[in-house]
């Protein structure tokens, strides 16, 4: 099995590069976002590599980080996400960007990706919720807070903090996260409006 590939630029598919390793070349398919970051054509590349291999075909697909390869796996290890679609998502959302939306459940950021509605994207977040902190640059506290405005188990003043922000068109992710800033400043036992307006403060940096 390829676990790597290093070699020179050969050419550029729409979803694809062809990478010259010794005098081979290696079709390799990779999200939108890693072709983009790929060197032109006759310069050095390194890609990690995920090799596919089925009864009539053996598919070899690139990323630019083994994180990025992680969780093409982790993706397709939901029920109705295969590597069309993991692709996708991963060419909207980076890595980190991918794991911070699933940790505090933002569905409507892995719903961007093609081909992943609203239930698969309520799915995939709900499957790999228990996976993503490991991967996501996120405070564990706003992770923990938006797990318990979810359930419905957040406190009175912090679950209308919230949602007075959303009111103001801020999206339910970067309200949450406003709010636990908030929280670590005012503490726990800090009425709604106190937040609101700490919250307000935080989202104007």
């Amino acid at each position: 099995m390829i676990g790597k590939l290093k070699g020179v630029v050969d050419s550029y598919g729409e979803d694809f590069v062809i990478l010259d390793v010794h005098g081979v070349g290696y079709v390799v398919h990779c999200s939108s976002r890693t072709l983009q970051n790929l060197p032109p054509t006759g310069e050095a590349a390194v890609l990690s590599i995920e090799t596919m291999v089925r009864e009539d075909m053996i598919r070899l697909f690139g990323f630019r980080s083994d994180s990025e390869r992680e969780w093409f796996r982790l993706l397709q290890s939901v029920q109705g996400v295969g590597a069309k679609v993991a692709l996708g998502i991963l060419s909207v959302l980076d890595p980190g960007a991918l794991a911070t939306a699933i940790a505090t459940g933002d569905k409507a950021s892995v719903a961007r990706g093609p081909g992943v509605g609203p239930k698969l994207a309520q799915r995939i977040v709900s499957e790999l919720k228990d996976k993503a902190p490991a991967f996501a640059a996120v405070d564990p506290a706003l992770i923990r807070l938006t797990g318990a405005v979810e359930d419905r188990s957040a406190p009175a003043p912090v679950a209308d903090a919230i949602s007075a922000l959303v009111n103001l068109g801020y999206p339910q992710v970067q309200a949450s996260a406003a709010v636990a800033a908030a929280m670590k400043q005012a503490g726990d036992e800090a009425e709604a409006k106190t937040l609101i307006r700490l919250g307000l403060r935080e989202l104007a940096r």
